[in-house]
């Protein structure tokens, strides 16, 4: 699923109570709808430059979204309900190595104590659950990390995966950079020690760790390619 709409061009203002940005528009100051609960270190200066989404539903108070933040020539998604859209596009047209010739698409599948996982994916040989998280932060050259603040939602997606593991289903960890200036990914110990931890004992489970980036257009986010994992 892309969007049928091509971005717009702004100038990011401020980021205030979580889930609103003020941004220059052509001679207008907009409201944007930030849907990003993460700290988005390193990418709120104001003066940077933006996309945006605009909506044609009559309904929504707020018409626009922010979309991307633009720093120099690198492009940061930052909306993190399009990251599963992102993803299941890429199922459906094979583009990840570690599963292929998908038959069926499930979304928002409950599993394990009151948990929803993103997908459950089906192919010819087996079941595979895959927990999307969506990756913004980059404090070193060419490295995105992940999580930019404690998250112990994501803590708690761990160890349930954890459990499906050891009851024999293939579960998967995919880290989604929306960032096209990346080589490499790490997790943030320093910012969260206990979702580090947690992904190390789900890892030891045999839990499997992906790392994607992705490519930008005027109208569209994509994955691109795998990214190496530096585990510690």
């Amino acid at each position: 699923m892309t969007s049928k709409n091509t971005f717009l061009n702004g100038i990011l203002i401020k980021r205030y109570k979580r889930f609103f940005a003020d941004v220059q528009l052509d001679n207008n100051v907009v409201t944007a709808h930030c849907p990003n609960t993460g700290s988005m270190m390193g990418l709120l200066d104001a003066g940077n430059k933006v996309l945006l989404s605009k909506s044609d539903n009559e309904k929504r108070k707020l018409k626009y979204t922010l979309e991307v933040i633009k720093l120099k020539k690198s492009h940061v998604g930052v909306n993190t309900h399009r990251t599963n859209r992102i993803v299941e596009k890429a199922l459906n047209d094979n583009v990840f190595n570690f599963v292929k010739s998908v038959t069926e698409i499930r979304r928002e599948v409950k599993y394990g104590e009151n948990s929803k996982v993103d997908f459950v994916v089906t192919t010819p040989k087996e079941e595979v659950y895959i927990e999307v998280k969506n990756v913004t932060l980059s404090r070193d050259k060419k490295t995105a990390e992940f999580p930019d603040a404690v998250t112990t939602r994501g803590s708690k997606h761990l160890i349930e995966l954890a459990k499906l593991k050891k009851k024999g289903i293939r579960a998967v960890m995919l880290y989604v950079i929306q960032r096209d200036d990346i080589d490499n990914f790490k997790i943030a110990s320093d910012i969260d020690p206990v979702y580090a931890k947690n992904l190390k004992m789900a890892m030891k489970s045999g839990v499997e760790v992906f790392c994607y980036d992705c490519k930008f257009s005027k109208k569209d986010i994509s994955i691109n390619s795998e990214k190496k994992f530096l585990n510690e």
